[in-house]
């Protein structure tokens, strides 16, 4: 596999996604697929400051990648509210917008839609009609195979993924091994957030890369 380092615009994959406890499996593989094939996970959980609006976070990252997955899925209403989350669907018509009226550099921009069924977005989001949406029934592995793919489909005619497989069995690994990772880095499982969670597999990634 060929290793190109750095923050380049095409290397940049902005992550539009659930932040709760019960999605951040998904979240995880999404992340560590990405930093595998020497992509850059970004997302509105990378920087906490009262001085920055969260949409103009959001559009800020939005301008700083060339690719993105954005998760539909949740859709189901709020126990308290009552009402549903739009915010997924938000994120995604800013980055479409970005591409279709955007400069010749946006213009080139990449998207990956997924959601938990095939074609139910079509009953609440039938806009996105025609695009190419994948379905994971909130299957990490599924994920990281739909991930994958679309990242092969946008990498350099000279570099190689690693197929889902072999992506998968790679995770499962540094699943095993992150809770001594943990240990000794001082941290509780717990307290991992989306900067240690990146941080953790790039270190990961270097120490398999010297076996």
């Amino acid at each position: 596999m060929e290793i190109r380092r750095g923050r380049d615009y095409q290397r940049q994959v902005f992550i539009n996604c659930p932040f709760d406890g019960k999605y951040l499996p998904l979240l995880r593989a999404i992340v560590f697929v990405l930093k595998a094939c020497d992509y850059v996970p970004r997302c509105a959980l990378e920087a906490d400051s009262a001085t920055e609006v969260r949409v103009e976070k959001i559009l800020r990252i939005i301008g700083d990648c060339g690719l993105s997955i954005h998760d539909i899925s949740r859709t189901q209403l709020d126990r308290s509210s009552k009402l549903p989350r739009f915010n997924m669907p938000f994120e995604l018509g800013l980055f479409l917008g970005a591409a279709k009226l955007g400069s010749a550099r946006h213009k080139a921009k990449g998207a990956l839609i997924l959601d938990v069924e095939p074609y139910r977005y079509q009953k609440y989001l039938s806009d996105i009609a025609g695009q190419d949406i994948r379905a994971h029934g909130n299957d990490p592995g599924a994920v990281i195979g739909h991930v994958r793919n679309w990242l092969n489909t946008h990498s350099s005619a000279n570099q190689v993924l690693p197929g889902k497989a072999a992506l998968v069995k790679q995770y499962r690994r540094f699943q095993k091994q992150l809770p001594v990772m943990v240990k000794a880095l001082r941290l509780k499982e717990a307290e991992i957030s989306f900067v240690d969670w990146s941080k953790l597999i790039g270190i990961w990634l270097l120490e398999v890369a010297k076996v």
